[in-house]
């Protein structure tokens, strides 16, 4: 058990066995109308949704907040064997989570990584009333390959100028004590969701990000390729609108539309 600083809340860490036997665990605030959020890359519940209090602001409007530790991330398993990484494995274990806890009215959303995989739920058949899929865009969610790409070269390469884009993913590694021979063969399972399969999600979709956020493409063209997508500007870059007080709040107001 640990504390969420900002709203002296409990959180409670549970652990399941997805189907293919890695133990993934979740933890939880709140209670209430249930809600499903998953964190970026390299990141895990507690840096994304608890730190910054996000967690506590969506719990407060009387939301249970369910957040899984990804699979070679936080608390769940963090395998170096690479059959532990089929395709769009961490949709199968979200949907593996849901199903675990019965849930059928619920809400789902993510951030970065975690949008990503939010977007391959709801096209493998995810039914949330609502969802939000942030720190994303368009490009980042319709051709994954230049983002496994780069990820694969921070992830693997040495030496490179302190403030580039790689530099600052090996420094965010090493504060989050990620393992990076787990998170390499995460990114073999990165799958591109086509326009059709963006048309096909029917549910309303809130997408903030930050107005200095490019990193994965453009986040108001996401949100026109979804048929009730909704594009919010948020302060901040992928690093730091995460941290900031109005994301947390922008999701806590739609959740509670």
């Amino acid at each position: 058990m640990m504390m969420a600083g900002s709203a002296d809340m409990t959180i409670a860490t549970h652990h399941f066995t997805a189907p293919d036997g890695a133990r993934l665990a979740w933890h939880e605030l709140g209670e209430g109308r249930p809600v499903v959020l998953l964190h970026g890359f390299i990141s895990d519940a507690e840096t994304n949704w608890i730190k910054y209090g996000h967690a506590a602001t969506i719990a407060a409007r009387g939301f249970r907040v369910i957040m899984p530790d990804l699979r070679a991330h936080g608390a769940s398993a963090k395998s170096h064997d690479a059959a532990a990484y089929p395709l769009d494995v961490l949709a199968h274990d979200g949907l593996a989570l849901i199903a675990h806890l019965g849930l059928s009215d619920y809400d789902l959303g993510g951030y970065s990584l975690g949008a990503r995989t939010s977007v391959r739920m709801l096209v493998m058949g995810a039914t949330p009333r609502r969802a939000v899929v942030s720190g994303m865009g368009y490009e980042g969610v319709t051709a994954v390959t230049t983002r496994i790409d780069f990820f694969r070269r921070a992830l693997t390469g040495q030496g490179f100028e302190r403030g580039t884009a790689e530099w600052a993913v090996q420094a965010f590694l090493k504060t989050s004590g990620g393992d990076a021979a787990a998170l390499v063969h995460l990114l073999d399972t990165f799958v591109s969701t086509s326009d059709a399969e963006l048309a096909r999600i029917a549910p309303p979709v809130l997408v903030p990000c930050g107005t200095d956020d490019r990193d994965n493409g453009s986040a108001q063209a996401l949100a026109t390729a979804l048929p009730d997508g909704r594009y919010l500007a948020l302060p901040g870059n992928h690093m730091s609108a995460v941290t900031k007080p109005e994301f947390g709040q922008a999701i806590a107001d739609f959740l509670a539309a």
